[in-house]
């Protein structure tokens, strides 16, 4: 008996070794992390929760960019300087992402609106504001609208998703939902025990196999969502690539894109609930990358406002900010024109050049 039990405890005396290692390496490489990578704006405590916002250049209305799922402020960084050079430009990160603190309420577009709200009251950032939501941002600008319409006066909707899209899941959404929390509750895990983030730290060093090799593990579609978003980040200019690095090594990263995860059909509801912005001045940016079934969503989003223009962004894909940032700061600032000098918008699709 004594013999098994000594046989049994070499392989559990090794796993806690390694879970001791791995635990010491992921707390310290944080701190590294911390030194490294001080936030570029300053962090305001917004119910017990710090938030990390980012104000530059002066005027109004503010432009307030909003990022896609599990994105960051960084996200914006090829447009906000553009921008800045005309009027105030504001990118922040919803919290557990980025510089800010996890959360704790549910990541719905309504929460995350409000805390947006109270952000910028907080941060002193006055409206009123143009609104640019990429992706799933394009839910919480709708939902801020529709809690604030008072201190929206325009909106740029980058690539967003349509209500429609996740409002009444499908059975084979609903899996995808459900696969796709325990795929990131794993990879919380894994982060915690630094694996993230030594497989990150070999890709950056040119050594992808183990990272890749990791992925495809958990599946063919796994690997495909790893590789289209390791694919987005070679977009950032180099000085960024690490810093994003280093928030995907993070558990915190991983437990709130599972919670955006899990409340996507609420938020697409909630986002729903916005069926009219009235003749807000309003551009639909979308990537040229839509399937002809699915192109009529980008259509209908540009129907929320009389003023409603929808352009095509040529030689784009879903992260227009990043292949097309010029275009990107170019609508804005026609948007922004439109407020301070109302301009006739006709309803109409585009393609930009």
């Amino acid at each position: 008996m004594q013999t098994a039990i000594a046989i049994l405890a070499v392989p559990l005396g090794i796993l806690a070794l390694l879970f001791a290692l791995g635990v010491s390496y992921q707390a310290v490489g944080m701190a590294r992390d911390r030194r490294r990578f001080p936030p570029p704006g300053r962090l305001v405590r917004v119910n017990k929760r710090r938030m990390h916002i980012h104000v530059t250049g002066e005027g109004r209305p503010a432009v307030v960019f909003e990022s896609g799922m599990g994105a960051s402020c960084l996200s914006w960084s090829q447009v906000q300087p553009a921008v800045a050079e005309f009027s105030r430009a504001v990118s922040y990160d919803r919290a557990g992402q980025g510089w800010s603190d996890a959360a704790r309420a549910p990541r719905t577009a309504e929460q995350m609106a409000q805390e947006l709200h109270t952000l910028l009251d907080l941060a002193g950032v006055p409206g009123p504001y143009v609104l640019v939501g990429h992706s799933f941002g394009g839910y919480v600008t709708r939902a801020f609208a529709h809690l604030y319409r008072n201190d929206v006066v325009g909106m740029v909707l980058v690539d967003s998703i349509h209500p429609a899209e996740w409002e009444k899941p499908t059975p084979e959404q609903l899996t995808m939902i459900r696969v796709g929390s325990r795929y990131i509750q794993i990879a919380t895990w894994l982060a915690r025990l630094g694996i993230v983030r030594f497989c990150l730290a070999r890709v950056a060093r040119g050594s992808p196999r183990l990272a890749w090799a990791a992925a495809s593990a958990f599946g063919a579609s796994v690997s495909s969502a790893v590789e289209r978003i390791a694919g987005e980040i070679r977009k950032l200019p180099a000085p960024i690539v690490p810093v994003v690095q280093a928030f995907w090594s993070q558990p915190k990263n991983f437990t709130s894109l599972g919670q955006h995860v899990a409340a996507l059909p609420v938020s697409a509801a909630q986002a729903a609930a916005v069926d009219s912005l009235g003749d807000l001045p309003l551009v639909v940016l979308s990537g040229d990358h839509h399937p002809l079934s699915g192109a009529h969503w980008q259509r209908d989003l540009a129907r929320l406002s009389s003023r409603g223009v929808q352009l095509v962004a040529g030689e784009s894909g879903h992260w227009i900010h990043l292949d097309r940032p010029e275009l990107v700061a170019r609508v804005i600032r026609e948007v922004v024109a439109a407020v301070r000098s109302p301009l006739p918008m006709e309803g109409s699709t585009q393609t930009a050049q």
